[in-house]
């Protein structure tokens, strides 16, 4: 479903100089006025730096006067589906409406009842492999798992996953997430197996793990959650991340300490996280405000400018509304051209393998 969508996202090659005009695809008055009814959004797992979160959030507030809930920001997928499951029946502060989860929680909670469809009004211009026909989850943004190295403690940095192995990088190297349940943590050990065998899917979960058994056993790798402060802090000098978590963190940190977002040579895995409606959501005209803010050309252009590649970035840039100082600051297009968007059935056997086995091969209590 998901295998042609390198050719639909093509990435950076559409590099079009681009004025800053925002389209007007706006929600129907009537739709903003029940979401004003309702008065709140409640969000869960957005934590400001994420994506240029923090600006995008402050935009929809000042534009609908709605205020925003704002749950757990450094909840996983994972514990997005389980706020969801465990406030079925609750309308108050704790449930959350709206969730941005992995590719692969998107059919899974559309299969457990616990999303619901909603087609936002610029609908025909998210690519069809990036979303479910029926409306019940589409993908928001992509990335690539890099590496973000901290340049006072690493002072050569490494250039593909197989250098991580090196004892240079003792004590060094950390995921940004818990592998058992956080998205961006499996495909981190997703992408460092597809790196050891040689790009073969099927066995990038097991090669994985064998991966960072060996980085656990000779003590390179850090059984810390990977994130701005610890990376600062000097306790994970390398923090394997998406890249757009990896050059926010990086930028938040204003030079203290210098850092370097390295993409490897090989095993270059993007990943396209899907928005959804709970279909228990407490305020359902605030979550589809919310959705038609976040799929505008301004909520997309929110999403770029905090490194992330929005879903409709081919549309943006074919209608030159992508500024150029925003493309300036992307990486450069060449380290994105060995760039693999594994299938959902990929995903989905990569995330078994890693969360179910991680424990008994690996053996690290990541916290």
């Amino acid at each position: 479903m998901i295998s042609n969508i390198s050719r639909l996202l093509s990435l950076s090659t559409a590099m079009i100089v681009a004025s800053t005009a925002i389209a007007a695809a706006e929600p129907s008055a009537e739709l903003i006025a029940a979401a004003k009814k309702e008065g709140s959004l409640t969000t869960i797992a957005l934590p400001h730096s994420w994506c240029g979160y923090g600006d995008v959030i402050a935009g929809f507030k000042a534009k609908y006067g709605l205020e925003v809930n704002e749950l757990n920001p450094d909840a996983s997928s994972g514990d997005e589906i389980e706020a969801i499951k465990a406030n079925k029946g609750n309308t108050g502060p704790q449930a959350p409406d709206v969730i941005d989860v992995g590719l692969s929680f998107g059919p899974s909670a559309k299969k457990d009842g616990l999303i619901q469809p909603y087609k936002v009004s610029t609908w025909d211009s998210i690519p069809d492999s990036a979303k479910d026909a029926e409306g019940y989850w589409y993908g928001d943004y992509y990335g690539v798992l890099a590496l973000l190295v901290n340049k006072d403690l690493v002072k050569e940095s490494p250039t593909d996953w197989a250098d991580l192995k090196k004892s240079d990088y003792a004590n060094s190297v950390a995921l940004a997430g818990d592998p058992r349940s956080a998205n961006q943590a499996v495909q981190g050990v997703y992408a460092a197996g597809l790196s050891a065998s040689g790009g073969d899917a099927a066995k990038a979960g097991e090669e994985g793990l064998k991966f960072f058994a060996e980085l656990n056993k000779s003590g390179n790798f850090v059984p810390v959650v990977g994130k701005a402060a610890p990376f600062a802090q000097g306790s994970t000098p390398i923090v394997i991340a998406w890249d757009y978590n990896a050059l926010s963190w990086g930028e938040g940190l204003k030079g203290n300490p210098p850092f370097e977002v390295v993409v490897p040579k090989t095993g270059v895995v993007a990943g396209v996280y899907v928005q959804a409606i709970s279909a228990f959501a407490p305020h359902p005209n605030a979550a589809k405000l919310w959705m038609e803010y976040l799929y505008s050309d301004e909520g997309q252009l929110g999403w770029l400018k905090g490194y992330c590649h929005p879903i409709r970035f081919n549309d943006l840039a074919k209608n030159n509304k992508i500024p150029k100082e925003l493309l300036d600051k992307l990486p450069p297009a060449a380290a994105y051209e060995k760039a693999v968007f594994p299938t959902l059935e990929e995903q989905a056997a990569g995330k078994e393998t890693i969360t179910k086995n991680w424990d008994s091969v690996v053996g690290a209590n990541v916290q």
